[in-house]
């Protein structure tokens, strides 16, 4: 087992150089920090991740959380890292100084929570929905549910789940049942609830449920859904807890990270349940589309720490695994040589080279996702957050996305790099493996992201969004067309622009007649061929700032390092960015298979 999981190097160049933290770090908001505190953070984070997060992981897989006597065991460690988060701002980091927070940015954020995340994918989780159940309090409740909750939520000592999923609805939430019958001050919850990762686990005070239930009376579908605060054991007014009526049913037994409980939840059993109302009725599902987003994020974010630590453990593997000869130039093989390190068959440098690629390439997405983010907040004038905002919004389905499908398609590739040891528990490959497997179904699966990004954000405000989009990468193929290396990648790259808008016209002409369901049949493959372009925009980016460093002797890093930058960017325009003219073939078809005759008729 490799005891490196994530490459420090990558991640503060992408960070500092190549997104330049320091544009955010400029804005009024987070004028508090500058780079050496930023730097300081991160190498406690790191150091962290060594200690009290790494050595555990293996541990956690191997003795998984479990449903017993009506309670969820978990590893003791969970429990450690709650409290050692509450100390280290790992829950308040992102909330305002007034609202007990330390006000970082989400590009800061990201850095540390992909550190900790690479070294253990388990345990981030639980602080994850913490911090974004506390978020729609600070957001959408009342005074008092700000001061009951938060505080002990960004303090670690109270857990935070978002409860949406039910038995009969699954991803279609227009059609959940969970009820809430006024009762005085607050509402009587009852109904049930599956799939709610950290949902309960011993050792935890309080966890601190968000709710999407009807109001008695409420209208159907989506439009009907309020959100509630339900903790599992409710503040009495002496300053102590009782139970609130949650009780966990079971957990589901998952194929990967099975350190991090997933609960079934029922409210209301005695009907006993209280729930307290989150802002105003019926917008349950608006607010909790703000944690959601945020989740996506931080979804694509867990998929790529995942194929980092994955590329590097099987980059460890393959620098020590000697088998065979290497081929010389005449085809043959010398026999009374000394066998060669498996690195240096030219197919095992394709498949470490493709797990890179995906795993730098989605670091860098998130980097700039973050920093949408933060822009949209933080920048000067109106324009410029409403800017930041339609770009956040247009990269989120891609960044949820793109990670969690090619991360499986990575850390697969590592397991074959590993050989036949790879399909072994001998070796942490396979887990990896199980791990990622979730992240393409977390927070909404391919297809939800994919029918969003083609059906709602590259149409949102007339196309708005992809004009700003556009924009940048064009930018970006501008800057490149500096340096004569770059200009045959840049120019294939604008290229691909030109062939998106083909693309479009030809999807839009089915909108535009009404078929939406042809429209939208062919938006996982849309999905692929647009995340495609925009990690080859981004690989260009990468392999810029290098060439301006050889260039101008900067030796902040060393020559290896900018040059594997720029060999990286090169195998992606060979064998990933081309995958979108056939991409471009399917989606540019008039006729689907798709959209013709009847399941009995077509899947018999």
């Amino acid at each position: 087992m490799a005891n490196q999981y994530v490459d420090l190097e990558t991640l503060k160049f992408l960070l500092y150089k190549v997104h330049n933290v320091q544009e955010v770090l400029e804005q009024e908001r987070y004028s508090e920090y500058d780079k050496e505190s930023i730097e300081m953070l991160l190498n406690s984070v790191k150091d962290f991740a060594d200690k009290e997060m790494f050595p555990y992981f293996r541990e956690m897989d191997e003795n998984p959380a479990h449903f017993k006597d009506g309670e969820i065991i978990v590893h003791p460690q969970v429990n450690k890292y709650m409290k050692a988060a509450g100390e280290m701002g790992f829950i308040s980091g992102s909330f305002s100084i007034e609202d007990g927070g330390m006000q970082l940015p989400q590009m800061v954020l990201n850095a540390s929570a992909f550190i900790q995340e690479a070294a253990n994918n388990y345990l981030p989780g639980y602080v994850g929905l913490t911090v974004g159940s506390a978020e729609l309090i600070t957001h959408f409740g009342n005074k008092n549910l700000n001061e009951t909750y938060v505080p002990k939520m960004l303090e670690g000592t109270w857990g935070g789940t978002m409860c949406l999923t039910e038995p009969q609805a699954g991803s279609s939430l227009s059609d959940i049942t969970t009820s809430a019958t006024p009762d005085g001050d607050s509402y009587k919850i009852h109904g049930q609830k599956i799939f709610i990762s950290g949902g309960d686990y011993v050792g935890a005070e309080n966890i601190v449920h968000l709710v999407l239930a009807r109001i008695k009376g409420a209208p159907a579908g989506t439009k009907g859904i309020s959100l509630f605060v339900v903790p599992k054991r409710r503040p009495t007014e002496d300053g102590g807890l009782t139970a609130n009526d949650v009780t966990t049913v079971a957990d589901f037994q998952k194929m990967g990270q099975r350190g991090y409980c997933t609960t079934h939840l029922f409210f209301g059993d005695k009907e006993d349940c209280k729930g307290w109302l989150v802002g105003e009725p019926h917008q349950g599902l608006k607010y909790m589309f703000l944690m959601m987003n945020g989740a996506r994020i931080g979804v694509g974010r867990g998929a790529a720490a995942i194929a980092t630590a994955a590329y590097q453990a099987s980059l460890n593997y393959a620098n020590e695994r000697p088998q065979g000869r290497k081929l010389t130039s005449t085809g043959k093989k010398d026999a009374n040589q000394e066998q060669t390190l498996i690195i240096n068959h030219p197919d095992v440098r394709r498949m470490l080279l493709l797990q890179k690629a995906v795993s730098e390439g989605s670091l860098s997405l998130i980097f700039l996702a973050a920093k949408y983010h933060d822009l949209s907040l933080a920048a000067t004038s109106k324009e410029e957050r409403e800017k930041y905002r339609l770009l956040l919004e247009i990269m989120t389905p891609v960044v949820k996305t793109y990670p969690s499908e090619m991360g499986k398609t990575a850390v697969d590739n590592g397991v074959q790099v590993l050989g036949g040891y790879g399909f072994c528990s001998d070796y942490i490959l396979q887990q990896y493996l199980r791990d990622i497997r979730i992240f393409a179904l977390y927070e909404g699966t391919t297809g939800i992201q994919s029918q969003d990004l083609l059906g709602r954000k590259i149409t949102m405000n007339n196309g708005e969004a992809l004009k700003l989009l556009s924009a940048e990468i064009k930018n970006s193929i501008e800057a490149s067309m500096t340096h004569e290396s770059l200009v045959p990648f840049a120019k294939k790259l604008a290229s691909k622009l030109e062939l998106t808008q083909e693309v479009l016209q030809s999807l839009m002409g089915f909108a535009m007649k009404g078929d939406y369901e042809r429209f939208l049949a062919d938006a996982t493959p849309f999905m692929e061929f647009f995340s495609t372009i925009l990690i080859s925009w981004l690989w260009l980016d990468i392999a810029n700032e290098a060439t301006n460093a050889l260039v101008t002797g900067n030796k902040t890093n060393s020559v290896a390092f900018y040059e594997s930058k720029i060999h990286t960017m090169q195998f992606f325009f060979k064998y990933e960015l081309p995958k979108t003219t056939g991409l471009a073939e399917i989606l540019m078809d008039n006729k689907t298979a798709l959209t013709i005759g009847t399941d009995k008729e077509v899947l018999a």
